[in-house]
């Protein structure tokens, strides 16, 4: 018997597009796993079993009618920011996608955004219950390590979901923004094989990623940042797995950013800050020497639920969404205390399709995709 909770995006659309599974079956197994662990986890604010079930029908009957899907009878969980008909959703829906429900979302009122919250309290992470699965799009990590969903969507303005899919053990993508956005729609995803379906039903189209090795310079720090020695260390070892498979060549170009916080707030309140210009020459500069820059995801290991102190998880993410370079975050390895380490992979605007293969390199080096959270009951 197939177990769909098991199974990544594209596996599911390809089973009930030749009909070996029907959507509703899909969706069915989707619930139960839900109910099986979200009273635990919470990941979702708000589920919709009913509607669910309706929309798997509505996928049955058009895979039946000949029509095709891409993405048909695959569940998915909505980030509760992006509620209604976001232009995301639309499209993952048109492509067959099945809504479950919204996913949790921090409180507006938190200095801090690396958390969710339900009605019925906070969301948890599945690898270690007293520790946040970052945020914004906190449900919406949790949800796909749990295994409820294989891609749930969010928002990135300044790593939210990087930040989660670090420390939830995915894969999150922020493509390329345009320089007056800050935030930028996208998903958390189990597989790199389905970063590169989302991208392409977003896109309408298939992505460039090219071929051969590519140069990539490596910063653990970005020039400005604190960063616990145990997340550089399994994220530099990481990306030395790409090395050994001759994947990426390193480049020794330095890479010294300004603290792009107060370009960020400045940002934020329709401000341009000069830090913002003196990172985009700096990060020119290096994407003339190399064709990748890679760093930790995060500087800390995910907090506990009381908030990250005084330390900023987004220190490392939140310059991309100011630059508007595409930027990724690709499962490392776990620390000591049994959580997750992203590697960030960040590349020259318009090059998402050469994140995804190197997240595909790194999934066959690493073996990590392969690798699930304890089941929680």
């Amino acid at each position: 018997m197939t177990s769909f909770p098991d199974l990544d995006a594209t596996a599911i659309a390809d089973l009930v597009t030749r009909r070996e599974a029907s959507a509703v079956e899909v969706v069915g197994a989707a619930l139960d796993q839900l109910t099986e662990v979200d009273g635990c986890l919470r990941a979702f604010q708000e589920v919709w079993p009913e509607r669910a079930m309706e929309s798997a029908r509505e996928v049955d009957r058009a895979v039946a009618r000949g029509d095709r899907l891409r993405m048909a009878g695959v569940p998915i969980g909505v980030k509760a920011w992006q509620r209604g008909e976001a232009p995301q959703t639309r499209r993952l829906r048109h492509a067959g996608c099945v809504v479950l429900g919204l996913t949790s979302v921090p409180l507006p009122t938190r200095d801090w955004q690396t958390w969710g919250i339900t009605d019925r309290g906070l969301t948890l992470n599945p690898w270690r219950l007293d520790r946040t699965p970052g945020g914004s799009s906190a449900g919406s990590g949790a949800a796909v390590a749990s295994g409820v969903v294989p891609l749930a969507t969010g928002s990135d303005g300044a790593g939210s979901l990087r930040i989660p899919a670090a420390w939830c053990g995915a894969i999150g993508l922020k493509p390329t923004n345009h320089t007056k956005a800050l935030a930028v729609d996208g998903a958390i995803v189990r597989t790199s094989r389905d970063a590169l379906l989302h991208a392409s039903v977003l896109n309408g189209s298939e992505l460039e990623n090219g071929h051969g090795p590519v140069r990539a310079a490596w910063s653990s720090t970005l020039g400005f940042a604190t960063v616990d020695p145990e997340q550089a260390g399994i994220a530099r070892a990481a990306a030395e797995r790409l090395r050994v498979a001759r994947v990426i060549d390193w480049c020794d170009h330095p890479v010294v950013l300004a603290d792009p916080e107060p370009a960020w707030r400045a940002a934020s309140n329709g401000r341009r800050h000069p830090a913002r210009q003196t990172n985009d020459d700096a990060l020119a500069e290096v994407f003339r020497f190399a064709d990748l820059l890679c760093t930790p995801t995060t500087p800390i290991a995910p907090h506990g639920h009381e908030g990250p102190g005084d330390a900023f998880a987004v220190a490392l993410t939140w310059a991309f969404n100011l630059s508007g370079h595409p930027a990724l975050s690709a499962p490392a390895g776990l620390a000591a205390d049994g959580t997750p380490v992203g590697l960030q992979i960040v590349a020259a605007h318009g090059r998402e399709g050469l994140l995804l293969r190197i997240a595909r390199e790194l999934e066959d080096v690493s073996g990590f995709g392969t690798v699930q959270p304890p089941r929680r009951p």
